[in-house]
């Protein structure tokens, strides 16, 4: 899967399990990191932990699993390293105290939208 192919399941995943806040970020002219950083805010911690458990199982019946898990502790935040790909599943506390969406302030915004089956 192309990492634009793995951010539209993303995003639509999370659109469809009601994420609220979708973000895309294109990193990969700025950092070695990723090519994508998708960033979404839960509203709750069980929230989280379903999107986190969602994500994971319908990307693994595509043959995509995930190559590290981060935060998945307290529930507040979440991230799902798939190399290309950089998931981060947060509370609306932990998204604004980490800032990820000002501390990448320089990468290129993608509108979610446009990820997101039947839109376009």
């Amino acid at each position: 899967m192309t990492p634009v192919e793995l951010v539209k399941n993303i995003v639509c995943v999370l659109d469809k399990k009601l994420a609220r806040d979708i973000e895309v970020l294109k990193i990969e002219d700025i950092t070695s990191l990723s090519d994508y950083f998708v960033i979404c805010t839960a509203t709750s911690n069980t929230h989280v932990k379903t999107l986190k458990e969602e994500l994971e199982f319908q990307l693994e019946q595509k043959g995509e699993r995930v190559h590290h898990i981060e935060g998945h502790g307290g529930d507040t935040w979440v991230l799902l390293d798939y190399l290309s790909v950089v998931v981060h599943l947060f509370t609306e506390e932990a998204r604004n105290f980490y800032s990820l969406d000002r501390v990448w302030g320089d990468a290129e915004r993608i509108p979610a939208d446009q990820f997101i089956e039947g839109e376009n």
